[in-house]
């Protein structure tokens, strides 16, 4: 397959853009900075907080998918990946590319957006202390990286396009398991850790499942 990988020099999208060609895809990546990549991968350079909407097309035209890890480091990122989502949208509509898969994390079914300002308020697979302890915890100190998760979740859910989730709990840079659990549209008991590789490999592997399209999808080691 020819696939477009966003964010290919984050944590996820390395791992992304290794297993990708290690199975014989064809793979351009969409970075801020090329001089990040190995020498020899075909690269997009853009900034995807101010993205320019040719450079966007350019990376997605002639691709069967798109897979990204896109998503805030720092509190100053905030924003991202729903900018930058929006943009990878609208040139995947203008390019007549379908297939999107996208990493968002394990709290954000129970994050409001503009849409959605009334989500539950538990998700069905967590557990006593990540319902009461950890889950308010967590979304107290990342409400901004949380905030902008949730929107771009909402940007794919109206895009027309066969999207997937994949929300992983907490990430770890363990090898490539293959084990993992899943769960359509909740999260798993017991799932607090989960490795970049699992979720990188989870994401290439719904490339061929029709069953996948219009899902969120949680994953836990």
């Amino acid at each position: 397959m020819k696939l477009t990988i966003v964010a290919a020099t984050g944590g996820i999208g390395r791992q992304l853009h290794e297993q990708a060609v290690a199975a014989g895809h064809e793979v351009t990546a969409v970075v801020r900075n090329p001089n990040k990549l190995p020498g020899g991968v075909r690269s997009v350079a853009v900034d995807l907080a101010n993205a320019d909407p040719a450079a966007v097309k350019s990376a997605v035209d002639g691709a069967d998918a798109v897979l990204s890890g896109l998503g805030a480091r720092s509190r100053a990122e905030a924003g991202v990946a729903a900018l930058g989502t929006r943009a990878i949208v609208e040139a995947m509509a203008a390019a007549g590319v379908p297939r999107i898969v996208v990493v968002s994390a394990a709290p954000i079914g129970t994050v409001p957006s503009p849409g959605r300002p009334n989500p539950p308020r538990h998700d069905p697979g967590d557990g006593f202390l990540m319902r009461h302890l950890l889950g308010p915890l967590t979304k107290a100190v990342l409400r901004r990286h949380y905030a902008d998760l949730a929107l771009m979740e909402e940007i794919l859910r109206d895009s027309g396009l066969d999207w997937t989730v994949i929300r992983p709990p907490r990430l770890t840079d363990k090898p490539l398991a293959g084990t993992y659990r899943t769960a359509y549209g909740q999260n798993l008991r017991r799932g607090a850790l989960v490795s970049r590789a699992d979720v990188a490999h989870l994401m290439l592997r719904v490339l061929d499942q029709p069953e996948a399209i219009g899902q969120v999808i949680g994953i836990a080691n």
